[in-house]
């Protein structure tokens, strides 16, 4: 009976120890899903992260991957901008792919279709560039990496101000946007804080391509900055509009988070020189981190220079793989729990999240000057 009793021990003992080599060596990919807007008109804002995104994933599996060996892999779901195609792609990827977290969606308006869903099956959600006020109130399982606006632009006008004494100010945003909607109520409290006058607001919709109405009442107003909010593609032509119909160069633009993309200058050319937006990160930033990933993204890109959107999507993937490391497997409810204790330094800077899973620290925000297409520090 003993002699039963000590095999019945040495298998159990055998097994335990097998198990724990097979997990040792398991290396099965971990896999995460995204949702970005991969085609359509605003998905130079996807593009760019999905490309950061990739970056970290070669350094973080070159490294040794996730859980010991593990290799981390994406599941991407290309949105294109609608909030009906988001909401499918996170149902899609925790139905069919199982995925234990969620990378996006790219903008605000597809988190508030998609986190929702997100939230109720427990899987959490991770917005690299999502600002609008609200997102992370969705609820416990949504989170963001992106500065939301309210931290960001009051720091461009206070600026703005300081710098070359602005007083008077036209204000145009997209209305049928949340973003941009949203960016446009924090335009409003800070020059209100600020006593900044506003002339006129005036309004357009994020498929408009006319904008000589609302720029001739403005120049007929003769303000000292239009403060702007809007997605690329419709800055750039407001600011080509404006300057055609004469409102001069010294009526600069100041633009939200929106604006902060190299396309700008791509698109507007020499009529967004002058443009202000303010940012959480910068191409030109000496250290040795971001100077690495800067080189690192233009040789994988064929030189195409990395942009906020994509700086933010590679320090994001590093902070959920130390998420799934501490959690110690792939586990939703464990991965949660641990990214709210990650603590990551990467080519953003210092970052860790507050307790309302927004990014803790705005002590990196800079003011950017376009000058012959491209942003500069402003001095």
């Amino acid at each position: 009976m003993r002699s039963m009793s000590r095999r019945v021990l040495l298998a159990a003992a055998l097994l335990g120890s097998s198990l724990v080599g097979a997990q040792a060596q398991d290396k099965t990919p971990v896999k995460l899903g995204a949702i970005e807007i991969l085609t359509g008109p605003n998905s130079r804002y996807g593009i760019a992260i999905q490309r950061g995104f990739d970056l970290a994933l070669a350094d973080i599996n070159k490294a040794g991957g996730v859980l010991g060996g593990r290799p981390l892999a994406i599941a991407y779901e290309d949105s294109a901008g609608a909030k009906e195609q988001a909401l499918n792609a996170a149902r899609k990827l925790i139905g069919r792919d199982k995925v234990p977290l969620i990378l996006g969606p790219t903008l605000s308006n597809e988190m508030f279709a998609a986190g929702p869903v997100a939230n109720e099956r427990k899987v959490p959600i991770v917005g690299t560039s999502t600002t609008a006020n609200g997102i992370t109130a969705i609820g416990p399982y949504v989170f963001r990496t992106s500065l939301p606006e309210a931290d960001v632009i009051p720091v461009t006008l206070k600026t703005a101000q300081a710098k070359f004494g602005i007083k008077r100010v036209a204000v145009m945003y997209g209305n049928d946007d949340a973003f941009t909607k949203s960016a446009y109520d924090v335009m409003k409290a800070s020059l209100e804080k600020l006593g900044i006058e506003t002339l006129t607001t005036e309004t357009f919709g994020s498929k408009d391509s006319d904008f000589s109405a609302q720029l001739t009442k403005i120049k007929a107003l003769n303000p000292d900055a239009i403060v702007l909010s809007a997605l690329v593609e419709a800055a750039s032509g407001i600011e080509l509009q404006a300057r055609q119909l004469g409102i001069p160069e010294k009526v600069f633009f100041i633009g939200g988070n929106g604006l902060n993309s190299p396309k700008l200058g791509d698109i507007a050319g020499k009529s967004a020189d002058g443009t202000l937006v303010g940012s959480p990160w910068f191409i030109g930033k000496p250290d040795a981190a971001n100077q690495a990933f800067v080189n690192a993204f233009k040789d994988k890109y064929g030189g195409d220079l990395p942009d906020q959107f994509a700086a933010q999507a590679y320090d994001t993937l590093f902070i959920v793989a130390k998420a799934i490391d501490a959690a110690g497997a792939p586990d939703s409810e464990k991965i949660k729990d641990a990214l709210i204790k990650v603590k990551h330094t990467g080519v953003m800077g210092p970052f860790s999240f507050s307790d309302s899973r927004d990014p803790a620290d705005t002590s990196g925000v800079v003011v950017l000057v376009m000058k012959g297409g491209k942003f500069q520090l402003l001095q």
